[in-house]
C-alpha cells in the first residue's frame, strides 16, 4: 500500500468505518446517523474548493460508502434502496473529482480514484483498462493496482473472460522489467479466487512461472508469507466442483510446498488469516488477537502437512534464511 493511500484511508476511516458498522446487517436503524460523517467532509471540502487532495479524500470516502452499501454481489441481488445510495455517492464522487482530471496523469493517488470512478462506463471495460494501465505505468511496484485490474475485469464488474486474459499479458508485457511473468500473475491473482470460469481459463504455466519471477525479485518474507499462504489456502482451499477451475487449483495449491521450503524464512499469522477469507478488504475483525491466532494455527496445519512425512521421521521444521527446513529433533 503507498503511504498517500494509506494517509488517504486514514484521514476518511472514522466515516467510513461507522456507516460500514451501521449498514453490517444491511438493516440500519431508522435514525442511524449515515450522512452526519460525510457532511462533515464536504465541509471541509467546501473550505478548500481548489485542493485536489482534499477533494480526492473526500471522493474516496463517497467511494468507499457507495461500495458498503451495495456489497460485492451480483447486480441482481442487491435492493433497490441500497443500489440508489450506491449510484448517488458514486455520481457525487465524480463531480467532485471533474475539476481535476487532468491531474491523474502525474499523481498515482489520483489515478487510483479515476480507476475507482469507472463504474458506470459500458464500453466491455476498454476504458477502465486504459485508465489502469496508466495507473500502473505511473507506479508499477504497487501491486495493489494490479490485482484491482484483474478484478474489474471479471465479467461480474465491467469486463469478460477475453478482456481480463488479454489485459493481464499487456500487464505482464509492460512490467516484465520489474515482474518477469509476474505481472500476468498479479492481474489473475485475485480473479481466480473468487472466480471458477477465470480459473478454469488461466493460463497456469504462465501464472506458476509468475509466481517464481515475483519470489525471484521481491525476496522479503511479506511476500514470501503471502503467496504461500494464496496458494495453500485461498486457492488450496476453494475447490467448488468445476472441473478444470479445481484442476488449477490444485496445481496452484501445490507450488506452496515449494514456496515454503525455498522462501519462507519466518510466518507472519495475519497475512494467513487474511488469506483464509480471500483477502476480503470489508472483513470485520472483532478480536484481532483471536484473528492471528486462528492464522498462525492455518500456517501451522498447512506447513506440518507439506513436512508430514520428515515429522514423522523425527524431525523438527525449523525456518532459517534458506526457507523452511527439517533438523534432528
Amino acid at each position: 500500500m503507498s503511504v498517500a493511500e494509506l494517509m488517504a484511508f486514514g484521514a476518511r476511516a472514522d466515516v467510513v468505518l461507522a456507516v460500514e458498522h451501521a449498514l453490517m446487517d444491511r438493516a440500519p436503524a431508522h435514525d442511524a446517523p449515515l450522512l452526519r460523517g460525510i457532511e462533515a467532509l464536504e465541509y471541509v471540502l467546501a473550505e478548500h474548493p481548489r485542493d485536489a487532495i482534499v477533494a480526492c479524500i473526500v471522493a474516496q470516502a463517497h467511494v468507499d460508502l457507495a461500495w458498503a452499501w451495495r456489497g460485492i454481489g451480483w447486480d441482481v441481488e442487491i435492493a433497490r434502496r441500497n443500489r440508489e445510495a450506491f449510484e448517488a455517492h458514486f455520481a457525487r464522487a465524480r463531480d467532485i473529482m471533474a475539476p481535476f482530471s487532468a491531474q491523474t496523469a502525474n499523481s498515482a493517488l489520483l489515478a487510483s480514484l479515476a480507476c475507482a470512478l469507472n463504474g458506470a462506463e459500458e464500453d466491455g471495460g476498454r476504458g477502465l483498462a486504459n485508465r489502469f494501465e496508466a495507473l500502473i505505468d505511473i507506479n508499477p511496484r504497487n501491486t495493489a493496482s494490479l490485482r484491482a485490474l484483474g478484478t474489474q475485469m471479471l465479467p461480474r464488474w465491467y469486463g469478460s473472460y477475453a478482456t481480463l486474459e488479454l489485459e493481464a499479458r499487456r500487464t505482464a508485457a509492460r512490467t516484465a522489467g520489474i515482474w518477469g511473468a509476474g505481472g500476468y500473475t498479479w492481474v489473475m491473482f485475485d480473479a481466480i479466487s473468487m472466480d471458477d470460469e477465470a480459473c478454469a481459463r488461466l493460463d497456469l504455466d504462465f501464472f506458476v512461472e509468475g509466481l517464481r519471477d515475483i519470489l525471484a525479485r521481491r525476496r522479503d518474507p511479506h511476500t514470501a508469507n503471502l503467496l504461500a499462504a494464496y496458494c495453500a489456502n485461498t486457492i488450496g482451499q476453494a475447490y467448488s466442483g468445476h472441473d478444470a477451475a479445481d484442476h488449477n487449483r490444485a496445481q496452484i495449491a501445490a507450488c506452496a510446498n515449494w514456496i515454503v521450503r525455498e522462501h519462507l524464512t519466518e510466518l507472519h499469522p495475519m497475512i494467513w488469516a487474511h488469506a483464509a477469507q480471500g483477502f476480503a478488504n470489508n472483513l470485520r475483525v472483532s478480536s484481532a488477537s483471536r484473528f492471528a491466532a486462528a492464522g498462525r494455527d492455518d500456517a501451522l496445519r498447512i506447513i506440518a502437512g507439506l513436512f508430514r512425512r520428515e515429522i514423522e521421521a523425527g524431525k523438527r521444521i525449523v525456518f532459517t534464511d534458506e526457507g523452511a527446513q527439517t533438523q534432528p529433533a
